[in-house]
C-alpha cells in the first residue's frame, strides 16, 4: 500500500468521523425531546406529567377517588377477630396494582387498641373487599374500625381486551351446619381464555337487614382459562344472626392474567 493510499484511508475515516458528530448533534436535541410516559414532563398528548392522554398511567385528578363503604372487625374466637373493608371502584378502567393501607382498632370508649396494615389490589369497576385475618386483641374488643390508604395512589389504565375478556362467575353457593360449625361451599369459574394467577376470594354473609355478620377468605394460586374449582370456607362456631344472604368477591391483578 503506498502511502498516497494510506494518506486518503485516513482523509476518508477522518471524514466519516467528522460528519458522524455533526449528525449527532443535530439529531441528538431532537431524539431527547420525543415524549415518553416516563420522561418526568409533561410533553406530547399528556395531560398531567406522564399521565393521561395515550398513557397508560391516568392522572389523579382524572380519576374518582375508592369510596369507604363500611369497616369492621368479626369475632372469630375469643379475643381473635378478622376485619374487612368494603370499598368501591367507581372507575371503570382503572386500577391500582399495588397500594399500601392501614386498619386502625378502638374499643367501646374509643381507646385505641391496635392496628393492622397491607397491601392491597384495586381492580377496576365495582366493589371489592380487603381483608386482614387473625388479629389478636386479648381481652380487647375491637368497636370502632377505621380504614384508610396510608400512599398516593398510582392509577393504571387497564388493557381494555382484558376487561372485556377476563371473566370470574360464583355459582353453587351453599351454607351449612349454620348451628354447629358452619361450612360455605361454591364454585368460582373463569370463564374467559385467559391464565389467571393468584385470585383472593373473600365472602360476606348478611342478615335480614342487610347488616354484614362475619367474613372469611381462600386463596387460588392460580385459575386455568376456561376451568372450575370448588372453594369453601369454614367458621369455628355459630353466627349470632340468621344468614339471608352471601356475597363472594374475587380479586386479582387483571395486568398478571395471561393468555399463555
Amino acid at each position: 500500500m503506498t502511502w498516497a493510499l494510506k494518506r486518503q484511508i485516513i482523509f476518508i475515516i477522518v471524514l466519516i468521523v467528522t460528519l458522524g458528530v455533526i449528525v449527532f448533534f443535530i439529531v441528538a436535541p431532537h431524539i431527547d425531546n420525543i415524549p415518553t410516559c416516563s420522561d418526568g414532563k409533561q410533553n406530547g398528548d399528556e395531560t398531567g406529567v406522564d399521565c393521561g392522554g395515550s398513557c397508560s398511567n391516568q392522572c389523579l385528578y382524572e380519576v374518582d377517588q375508592v369510596s369507604i363503604l363500611w369497616a369492621r372487625a368479626f369475632k372469630v374466637v375469643k379475643g381473635r377477630y378478622n376485619a374487612v373493608a368494603y370499598l368501591e371502584n367507581h372507575n371503570p378502567t382503572s386500577a391500582i396494582r399495588n397500594i399500601s393501607y392501614r386498619f386502625r382498632f378502638a374499643d367501646e370508649n374509643n381507646i385505641y387498641i391496635g392496628k393492622r396494615e397491607g397491601k392491597t389490589t384495586i381492580p377496576a369497576s365495582g366493589k371489592f373487599a380487603v381483608f386482614e385475618p387473625a388479629i389478636d386483641f386479648g381481652n380487647s374488643i375491637p368497636v370502632y374500625v377505621s380504614f384508610e390508604f396510608t400512599e398516593t395512589p398510582f392509577w393504571v389504565k387497564a388493557p381494555e381486551e382484558k376487561l372485556n375478556e377476563v371473566k370470574v362467575f360464583v355459582s353453587d353457593l351453599e351454607l351449612k351446619n349454620e348451628n354447629t360449625d358452619p361450612y360455605l361451599s361454591a364454585v368460582i369459574k373463569n370463564n374467559s381464555l385467559f391464565i389467571i394467577p393468584e385470585v383472593d376470594i373473600v365472602v360476606i354473609l348478611y342478615d335480614k337487614d342487610g347488616n354484614a355478620i362475619t367474613s372469611s377468605r381462600t386463596y387460588l394460586e392460580q385459575l386455568d382459562r376456561g376451568e372450575s374449582k370448588e372453594i369453601s370456607f369454614t367458621w369455628p362456631s355459630p353466627f349470632n344472626e340468621k344468614v339471608v344472604a352471601s356475597e363472594i368477591i374475587p380479586i386479582y391483578d387483571i395486568f398478571l392474567t395471561k393468555l399463555k
